[in-house]
């Protein structure tokens, strides 16, 4: 009898740490989740500043014929952002593709802080009503995207921090849940939004 009710205590202690084991696992899951639904969002935006961009150079050259350079190296960012957003987007939850994404998106910044600065310098670009349209929706695009990477990033915070509390920690280990990345723009002043001002 004795032997009876030390196998059901031992079968009733397996259950529960079964039962907390996929507790903690799914708890997990629904998080990275939430935080890969977050990045989405940042997609979602990033690619429709990539799509206003070459509109935007498009109606600079006309203006801007002898900075050949600049709207190069705008579009050549522009390119490069694309293409490290569409591999962050596939496996959001890689720290590399986010680094080379956060890279890319500082690089890209650089180029159109160079390319309005070069801009303020032509009169009649800054009073074209295209130009004028096209930085309206890129500086409302540029908002949106700040919006949705702070919604990224309090989604990995809560992520990381479920990760790495006691005893989620042994889970995520037993489970290989990797910390995630922070979409944060390391260069203080690409911090902001680059200002489109026609």
């Amino acid at each position: 009898m004795g032997y009876m009710i030390a196998i059901g205590v031992v079968a009733l202690v397996a259950v529960v740490l079964i039962l907390w084991v996929v507790g903690i696992y799914n708890k997990l899951v629904t998080l990275r989740q939430r935080f890969k639904n977050a990045f989405a969002q940042i997609d979602v935006q990033l690619k429709r500043r990539y799509d206003l961009i070459p509109n935007l150079v498009e109606v600079a050259k006309k203006y801007m014929a002898h900075e050949r350079e600049t709207l190069e190296a705008v579009i050549a960012a522009r390119n490069s952002a694309a293409s490290a957003a569409q591999a962050a987007a596939a496996n959001p939850d890689s720290a590399k593709a986010m680094q080379n994404l956060i890279g890319a998106e500082g690089a890209l910044g650089g180029a159109m802080l160079r390319f309005n600065a070069v801009a303020e310098q032509y009169p009649d670009l800054k009073a074209n009503q295209n130009m004028m349209q096209l930085s309206e929706e890129l500086t409302s695009t540029e908002n949106k995207v700040a919006f949705a990477r702070q919604a990224f990033n309090d989604a990995v915070m809560v992520y990381n921090t479920q990760r790495e509390m006691f005893p989620s920690n042994i889970v995520a280990g037993m489970f290989n849940f990797a910390e995630a990345q922070l979409f944060e723009i390391e260069v203080p002043e690409q911090r902001e939004a680059p200002k489109v001002k026609f």
